[in-house]
């Protein structure tokens, strides 16, 4: 059985704006790394958990 012949030319495409793509999911991770640090230092500051100090228990 032959295969098929590969493509001589290979498009670039270029790096989606919107969804999932490199820079969103770079960025996404970089913010929720931020904010557990921040709370982690809210708790630690304040002897209280995060649900008590913004009021929610």
């Amino acid at each position: 059985m032959t295969q098929a012949p590969e493509p001589t030319v290979k498009p670039t495409l270029a790096e989606p704006k919107f969804g999932f793509n490199r820079y969103s999911e770079r960025l996404n991770g970089r913010a929720a790394m931020l904010g557990f640090i921040l709370a982690l230092i809210i708790e630690y500051t304040s002897h209280e958990g995060l649900l008590t100090w913004l009021g929610l228990i």
